[in-house]
């Protein structure tokens, strides 16, 4: 009779460990969002590809020197707009300037930055350095908030990390 007293207190005490989080095995997972589709106006949505709340949108683009560093040559100088209720949240997105088939010449993530609790609209604008700034057709917005970047993966730390990460930034050469 103590012996099955025993092995039912050591199962209660187990699942009491499990239910906690206090499991013996770590069960740590990453993944990574699918890349939702690129334009010059989107949704941003979270590593679940839900929408945030808010929009981006480019406002316009055109090829020219960056004032501070005239001599490298036409950049890609674009403007983009944020809109939409911050709720805590300063969204970021990737900005990449496409040739005529979307083939990705530069990218880089742009963050928004929305006051706390407020539907506001926050305009800027920005360069993209690209290596054939002639073949730039259009500048695209990829929904996905890049906001998230610098959260623990199972490597860093199997206790706290994992989960859905949101999509590496595109590179030069693939199309969109």
């Amino acid at each position: 009779m103590v012996v099955v007293r025993t092995v039912a207190g050591a199962g209660s005490v187990l699942a009491m460990l499990s239910l906690s989080g206090c499991g013996l095995l770590w069960s740590c997972t990453d993944s990574t969002a699918e890349r939702g589709e690129a334009g010059a106006r989107v949704e941003i949505v979270d590593e679940g590809e839900q929408p945030v709340g808010v929009t981006a949108e480019v406002t316009g683009w055109r090829r020219e020197p960056h004032p501070q560093v005239p001599q490298e040559g036409d950049q890609v100088h674009f403007g983009i707009r944020f809109e939409g209720a911050g709720q805590g949240r300063d969204p970021a997105v990737d900005a990449c300037a496409v040739d005529e088939k979307r083939v990705v010449l530069g990218c880089q993530t742009v963050y928004s930055l929305m006051e706390f609790g407020r539907e506001r609209s926050y305009t800027d604008d920005d360069y993209l350095a690209v290596d054939h700034p002639e073949r730039v057709a259009e500048v695209l917005l990829i929904p996905n908030d890049q906001s998230a970047q610098d959260r623990r993966t199972c490597e860093d730390d199997i206790k706290d990390g994992g989960g859905v990460h949101p999509p590496d930034t595109p590179e030069r050469g693939e199309q969109l």
